[in-house]
């Protein structure tokens, strides 16, 4: 039941002030244990203590520094009754073995818990961090930066230890999540603790009632009910991350979401789908276009491209040269990860060759000529308007890729540059454009699942963008 024994100051001292605390029997025990420090620990766990004394958490160590230790506790009796408090502080079992206390004698003694995701000894792996203490308790900017600090954490390097393992373990389920996930999340964490710090509630672990007043006030605000869906998420990461209790599962959450969910439909909110840039479309937007800029030649490649693989602007952002390959057909891009591709193993998609100015193919390689890339990213930032006569000035292209952000923007002021309404257009208006126009030539559903590359046919439903209800109607010819 406890773990360690620490003595600050003089040991007569620290002596004297635990000895005048505990029962006749531990008094006895000291008394015949003499200098014996190994039994210590044995005959202190099973002292009672009056009065007691205070439980305190231990600091959390992020970025080579800790903070204070937390008191959450006062007049503990006994360790017991101390380590089930630190388990259900930090939603942890009592047993649980990387729970760790410790007994600090002083003039003034007191229990210290701690939860040990890493060996007490970090001298040997100088070259990574030590994992971040579960934040339970601790104040939300503590909170928030743990969490962010924990999403951004690298695998350590092997070194054969079991705790370097287990790290590595945690490490690569962090990397299950996409990198839009992992945003999000963070965005909910930080939304989720600035709001109970406003009304001075627990964070972590929360309160369901909490949580549910929580998102009824986000609604309040005017957010969608999906993006309260994914607060919900994010708080539930959060609590799982940090080996708490999860509270969003309680019935009273559930019944709030379904109660904004109802009032929402019957307020008239409709959930923001972009328009589909579809074939016609895509047309009007690139004869916009002035091809005489590097801007221009890029955009073009970017959304041909993007439609005629029905990419998402992620899978567009992280194209390198080495993904594609020139085949006798067309394009043949490998993507090592895909949203679809839970598995990791990497997925080829087809990019045609067309027999008009449209193609993108031909797009693809009138970009690469002008702006001189041969590796790396595919679409980068172009840092100033040079015109293409002018290849050669290498300062004229970045280096990194465009963002995923900055892929719905270019979409976006295409669109509005070509006389549309370029808000109504974002990052899916490709994929949709594709699925929709696949849709309206007749396309079998077995190849628009195959160019969307969905797990279900069920997906499909939320990128093909059905027109009129009155065309093709199923009983009238």
């Amino acid at each position: 039941m406890l773990d360690d024994i620490i003595v600050h100051g003089r040991k007569d001292r620290a002596f004297a002030a635990l000895f005048d605390r505990c029962d006749r029997i531990t008094r006895h025990r000291l008394s015949e244990a003499g200098s014996a420090a190994d039994t210590l620990p044995d005959i202190l766990a099973t002292a009672r203590l009056s009065p007691g004394l205070e439980l305190c958490l231990s600091g959390i160590r992020l970025s080579g520094s800790n903070t204070d230790d937390l008191v959450i506790a006062h007049d503990v009796p006994f360790a017991a009754r101390a380590r089930a408090l630190a388990a259900e502080r930090l939603g942890v079992a009592p047993a649980d073995p990387s729970l760790f206390l410790a007994l600090h004698l002083s003039s003034a003694p007191y229990f210290l818990a701690r939860y040990r995701q890493a060996p007490s000894d970090t001298s040997t792996q100088s070259d990574t961090l030590p994992p971040l203490s579960s934040p339970a308790g601790q104040t939300p900017g503590i909170i928030v930066r743990w969490f962010d600090a924990s999403l951004g954490r690298a695998v350590p390097q092997r070194d054969g230890s079991l705790e370097t393992a287990r790290d590595s373990a945690t490490a690569y389920a962090l990397q299950a999540k996409a990198d839009n996930t992992r945003r999000a999340y963070r965005a909910g964490v930080r939304a989720w603790c600035a709001w109970a710090d406003r009304y001075t509630l627990p964070c972590l672990p929360a309160r369901s009632a909490d949580i549910a007043a929580f998102l009824a006030d986000e609604r309040g605000r005017g957010l969608a009910p999906a993006t309260l869906e994914l607060r919900r998420a994010a708080i539930t990461y959060l609590h799982r991350l940090a080996g708490c209790a999860v509270p969003t599962a309680d019935a009273t959450i559930g019944e709030t979401m379904t109660g904004i969910r109802r009032t929402a439909a019957r307020d008239g909110f409709t959930p923001r789908r972009k328009a589909a840039a579809t074939q016609d479309v895509l047309a009007t937007i690139i004869n916009a276009i002035d091809l005489s800029k590097l801007s221009g030649m890029r955009d073009r490649a970017l959304l041909l491209m993007g439609f005629y693989g029905a990419f998402r602007r992620s899978e567009l952002a992280s194209i390198e040269i080495r993904h594609v390959a020139l085949v006798s057909k067309g394009l043949l891009v490998t993507l090592p990860q895909s949203k679809g591709d839970r598995q990791g193993k990497g997925v080829e998609i087809a990019l045609p060759y067309t027999q008009d100015q449209y193609c993108p193919v031909k797009a693809y390689g009138a970009w690469l000529a002008v702006s001189g890339i041969q590796a790396g990213p595919v679409f980068r930032r172009v840092r100033k308007e040079g015109a293409v006569a002018f290849p050669d000035d290498v300062r004229a292209v970045g280096a990194q890729p465009l963002t995923d952000r900055s892929i719905a923007r270019i979409i976006q002021t295409r669109a509005s540059a070509a006389g549309l309404e370029g808000k109504t257009f974002g990052g899916h208006s490709l994929k949709r454009g594709a699925l929709t126009t696949g849709m309206d030539a007749g396309a079998h559903p077995v190849k628009l699942k195959r160019l969307a590359r969905h797990a279900t046919y069920a997906a499909l439903g939320d990128y093909l963008e059905l027109g009129d209800p009155f065309d093709g109607h199923a009983l009238v010819e």
